[in-house]
């Protein structure tokens, strides 16, 4: 029997809801034949942007969506992307597949977007090929209410009143696509470019420092120590894939042990961010700086038949199981961890949804933020697990993953990962019972570990409801099937 002991008398820090975000770049179709598909399409669409996939991500209470990239961040020039559609300039997008983007979908229409999810926007701003200038410009195009070149020519574009932008990355990964630089040069061009992002009409910036590439400390180091005082965020990128970087396996063909290394290294986001904290810590120990994890989730080879530059890629109940152990160990480290968002949307790596003409499927990965949403905005508490560990070959790790939290109301809601796919876990909640009326959860399994959503049969994998958990004096107990992830409510 496995107990999953819940302080609830030592709460810690709220989970911000931002740690439920979303990433859409110009990839592949995640925007062009993803989230638009134009207003002369025949597919339901509002002002250009597909009314189901707004819908379903509406249902899973998007908080915040980052855009135009990624490494497209870095050889955009948003001018390109206003004014009327058919004037605008077409662009070769030379990272991902070399097709030409006629740049149809531009500042306005991701803000619509925005708007339409009801959701905060994050741009990221070109430091790799661009200037101070342009990015300056672009913020006064964006957020100034009086008369200046850039507000006016919003206005002639359509828009009377500035928008609230609130986050606003300085540049995409510049230890890599981004411009190949070294630390202390990013840090210093940070410090530069962040003095010409004013907070223009009231509107105040959530200034975003490009972070590190997974387990690059020394990079942390040094943007804390030159430039720390200048950003109110630091972000860090992490993606998990099994074998080598060059060739990463199948998202859908592969057995237990691909299995167990994708869950496996799903688990080093803990040490991650407990290391990049650790240095942040020594330059901010009042916690000030936000770790934004803006790039996050699995990483396979894309679907036979695919352009290898679009990176689209199935989801299976695998993904599932990595994506509920990411968003715990976000929770986890609360205190630090503002805001972070999975790669990506629709269409591209981890998506919540995929399309193919008019159809669209739901993800399990979809199905795993649709019942974690309990946690948004909640109060963490902190969890100690005890359970038998799940063993491939000379690698161990516990088979059972928690966290909890409790809500605005009082309940506690408790977030569980089995991943072993063969054994179910018997467990107990331990804490205080007095008082508790109710338990109920939701489900997600499925009798194969490679078990995914097809246009064919959309509805392999879904929730379903966990039943048989009751309250006893010694806690709560629960039945955990195998390869599976549930969300436990408690009232």
């Amino acid at each position: 029997m496995a107990t999953v002991k819940i302080l609830a008398d030592q709460p810690g820090a709220e989970i911000s809801p931002m740690i439920y975000g979303h990433f859409a770049e110009h990839l592949g179709r995640c925007i062009y034949d993803g989230f638009w598909v134009g207003p002369e399409s025949s597919i339901p669409n509002v002002r250009g942007i597909r009314t189901d996939i707004v819908e379903a991500l509406r249902a899973i209470r998007i908080p915040v969506l980052r855009w135009p990239g990624g490494c497209f961040a870095d050889e955009y020039h948003w001018q390109d992307g206003i004014g009327p559609r058919e004037s605008r300039p077409a662009m070769l997008n030379t990272h991902w597949g070399g097709v030409t983007e006629d740049n149809s979908f531009g500042t306005h229409e991701f803000l619509d977007l925005c708007d339409q999810l009801g959701c905060e926007p994050y741009i990221c701003g070109n430091v790799g090929s661009g200037t101070v200038r342009e990015m300056q410009q672009w913020v006064e195009y964006l957020t100034f209410a009086g008369h200046s070149p850039m507000a006016d020519l919003r206005r002639a574009n359509g828009r009377e009143e500035p928008w609230p932008i609130y986050f606003w990355g300085v540049g995409n990964e510049n230890w890599g696509c981004g411009g190949n630089m070294r630390p202390e040069f990013y840090a210093d061009l940070y410090r530069q470019y962040q003095t010409y992002l004013r907070n223009l009409s009231g509107n105040k910036l959530f200034r975003i420092a490009c972070g590190a590439n997974k387990d690059d400390y020394r990079w942390t180091e040094v943007l804390m120590q030159v430039a720390g005082r200048y950003m109110h965020g630091l972000s860090l990128h992490c993606y998990t894939a099994p074998g080598s970087w060059r060739d990463k396996g199948s998202a859908t063909e592969f057995g237990e042990a691909e299995w167990f290394e994708v869950l496996y290294k799903s688990q080093f986001m803990d040490e991650l961010i407990a290391k990049h904290s650790g240095i942040m810590d020594t330059y901010d120990p009042d916690k000030r700086v936000a770790l934004i994890v803006d790039e996050w989730g699995t990483w396979y080879q894309v679907e036979p038949g695919t352009n290898p530059g679009f990176l689209y890629q199935q989801n299976t109940l695998r993904d599932a199981l990595a994506a509920a152990l990411n968003l715990n160990i976000f929770h986890k480290y609360a205190e630090r961890v503002r805001m972070a968002n999975i790669a990506q949307t629709v269409n591209v790596l981890q998506a919540m949804v995929l399309t193919q003409g008019e159809k669209m499927l739901l993800t399990p990965t979809y199905h795993v933020f649709h019942m974690f949403q309990v946690h948004q905005g909640a109060t963490y508490l902190p969890v100690s697990v005890q359970c038998d560990d799940y063993a491939w070959e000379a690698e161990s790790m516990p088979a059972l993953h928690a966290s909890a939290s409790r809500d605005g109301e009082g309940a506690i809601h408790v977030s569980l990962v089995n991943m072993d796919p063969h054994d179910a876990c018997d467990l107990t909640l331990q804490l205080p019972t007095a008082g508790l009326t109710k338990v109920s959860g939701r489900l997600l399994t499925a009798e194969a570990m490679q078990a995914h959503n097809t246009f064919e049969a959309p509805n392999q994998v879904t929730p379903t409801a966990l039943t048989g958990a009751q309250i006893t004096p010694q806690g709560v107990t629960v039945r955990l099937p195998n390869k599976s992830v549930a969300v436990v409510s408690l009232s």
